[in-house]
């Protein structure tokens, strides 16, 4: 694995079906397997995009050796998240709520693992009760098997006003405090040169957090705005991680997978989507771009594998990622359009990702 913490890329070789990876001569005049893979790095703006699917974005990438933990694995990009890696011999291991139903839905992830001398197996963790996601911690820890990288995938959107078994607004204690303290506490895990990938959205946009009032005490509850909390929350976990955690070769980034019709809109009416997509296509149509496509579930899960084992550490480390590129901060006096890229400053904000820090400490009771 190469001091980046970027998996081992090949580029040329041939991967064949039993999953092992062959080299044929070198024809482009490249000499050395890390040459060859810094050449395809340099080239990644170029190759990567909106549209780009999870085996393109590990084309030539070998897993053998890594193990790799994914959350969310009972349906949509975590599925698909964790049988690109499987498929190109990673270790995975898959943590999910409902383990049937998990089980379920990653059928293929086990058998293409097997196929291509990966691997896959499920832990129980519900992630909005903190008893759940300590029992997980705790198993993973006494197993004392280390991870090259955890995939923070899981996640729930906009719903009714609900509070989890431990007082916590839903979405921010689902989304952001489950996975807070999951992650922190299987810290010693990760290998030095590992990686810790948050999924976030463009959603974050919605709302910067709100460190006074997070579980909606006196704030009317919205709950996009909830969910945009959550998600800022998600981008900041990574930043103070990522600072937390370089000095010993681990980075950590915040993904946006992209506009996908998942599970994850269980909670939406399906006449407020299409309205959303009319709104934008007329927007689009009147600058003269092409209509909104809803990306596959392969495109979406593109950007977590590209920034998990493809990206160079340094260029993903702390930042917040779409489209296999690391977006750019969007002053807040400039409107972003709901298909506009871009990140605003205050998920990146050092200050505020040390605030929030201290402030999920202290709702969760534990200090990290």
């Amino acid at each position: 694995m190469p001091n980046d913490g970027a998996s081992q890329v090949i580029q040329g070789d041939s991967e064949c079906r039993d999953g092992h990876y062959r080299p044929k001569k070198n024809t482009a005049g490249v000499g050395t397997e890390l040459e060859r893979a810094n050449a395809r790095r340099n080239t990644m703006v170029d190759v990567f995009g909106a549209t780009s699917t999870t085996e393109e974005v590990l084309s030539g990438v070998n897993l053998h050796g890594k193990r790799i933990l994914v959350t969310g694995v009972s349906a949509g990009i975590g599925v698909e998240t964790a049988r690109s890696l499987a498929a190109h011999g990673a270790q995975v291991v898959g943590a999910a709520r409902n383990l049937a139903k998990a089980k379920t839905a990653t059928a293929q992830v086990l058998k293409e693992g097997t196929f291509n001398l990966g691997s896959f197996e499920l832990i129980e963790l519900d992630l909005a009760d903190l008893k759940s996601v300590r029992r997980c911690a705790d198993a993973l820890l006494a197993k004392g098997e280390p991870f090259d990288v955890v995939i923070a995938n899981a996640g729930v959107m906009a719903t009714p006003f609900l509070h989890t078994p431990d007082g916590f607004e839903m979405q921010f204690g689902t989304n952001h405090l489950g996975h807070f303290v999951l992650v922190n506490r299987i810290a010693p895990l990760i290998r030095k040169g590992g990686r810790l990938i948050n999924l976030a959205s463009a959603g974050h946009r919605f709302s910067n957090v709100d460190l006074e009032d997070p579980n909606f005490v006196r704030t009317p509850y919205e709950p996009f705005v909830a969910y945009g909390r959550s998600k800022t929350a998600n981008i900041l976990f990574a930043v103070a991680f990522d600072r937390r955690h370089r000095g010993n070769g681990i980075r950590a980034a915040a993904v946006h997978p992209g506009g996908i019709q998942t599970e994850l809109d269980r909670h939406l009416d399906p006449a407020h989507i299409q309205k959303t997509i009319e709104q934008m296509n007329k927007q689009l149509a009147s600058e003269g771009k092409a209509p909104f496509q809803l990306k596959t579930i392969p495109q979406g899960a593109a950007t977590s594998v590209w920034a998990a084992v493809v990206a160079p550490a340094d260029e993903v480390g702390g930042q917040y990622c779409e489209n296999c590129h690391v977006g750019k901060v969007v002053p807040d006096d400039v409107t972003i359009t709901a298909v506009s890229e871009g990140v605003r400053s205050y998920a990146l904000d050092p200050k505020n990702a040390e605030a929030l820090w201290k402030k999920s400490e202290e709702m969760v009771g534990e200090s990290f």
